[in-house]
């Protein structure tokens, strides 16, 4: 573990791009649609230092800043929240009108009522913006590019909702544990990241333990034996 002032996101994230940066660490699919879509650690750092710097620098949030993330588990998602992290503020899960900044799909703008600054994800697989968007919000795919996929922290505060980060990565360490996640693991999921306590077991606690996530949504029951068998997993929540 890093030592005490680092980021989750350090916390998280460090010793795999160290141990294996190259090998899969986010699957994510939609079984409603056949969509799949898979990240490594540095693609995932790679997005998730963008978001940083996106936060930093054109939202000029500083850590300790709010940020509510009403988004569904997606490898998107997952990007946004070590993005979040690592630019040390504080995410949210639920409409928080005091937030610094909103991060939102097309159908949650209503839940960003308030909020100063306001970006929206299409969470399309090809990036594609959200078109007539109202003034003054920004579409993230957009705006997120052209940023560097590289981050220097500069300090950190509460990670989840008030929790700093020694806590979550002790309840992370905790589910880790009563999960049976290791090292090497490869963990099937199809829970929502909708509450803190789900998104500890459902992602943090994943990427603590050095296993890597196969999330899927809309999950077709008819299919989980093959693709236990296609995308090796061993550990399935």
């Amino acid at each position: 573990m890093r030592e005490p002032n680092s980021t989750l996101t350090d916390a998280l994230l460090d010793p795999i791009l160290e141990r294996d940066p190259a090998g899969p660490r986010v699957t994510w699919y939609d079984d409603a649609t056949g969509a799949r879509i898979e990240l490594s650690g540095l693609t995932l750092a790679n997005w998730a230092a963008k978001t940083a710097n996106l936060i930093r620098d054109e939202f000029a949030l500083s850590p300790g800043a709010r940020v509510a993330v009403l988004l569904p588990a997606h490898w998107q998602t997952a990007a946004v929240l070590l993005g979040c992290w690592w630019a040390g503020t504080e995410v949210v899960l639920t409409p928080d009108p005091d937030a610094d900044l909103a991060l939102v799909t097309p159908d949650r703008l209503d839940d960003a009522d308030g909020v100063d600054e306001v970006a929206v994800l299409s969470l399309d697989a090809m990036g594609r913006p959200v078109r007539d968007l109202p003034v003054g919000v920004t579409d993230f795919a957009t705006a997120v590019r052209v940023h560097g996929d590289q981050f220097l922290p500069g300090g950190f505060r509460a990670a989840i909702d008030g929790l700093p980060v020694p806590e979550v990565l002790t309840l992370a360490r905790k589910s880790a544990a009563l999960q049976g996640f290791s090292a090497g693991d490869r963990v099937l999921s199809s829970t929502p990241w909708d509450t803190v306590e789900e998104l500890i077991d459902g992602f943090v606690a994943v990427l603590f333990a050095g296993a890597s996530l196969v999330q899927v949504v809309n999950p077709d029951p008819a299919g989980v034996d093959h693709r236990v068998v296609t995308e090796k997993v061993t550990v399935r929540r």
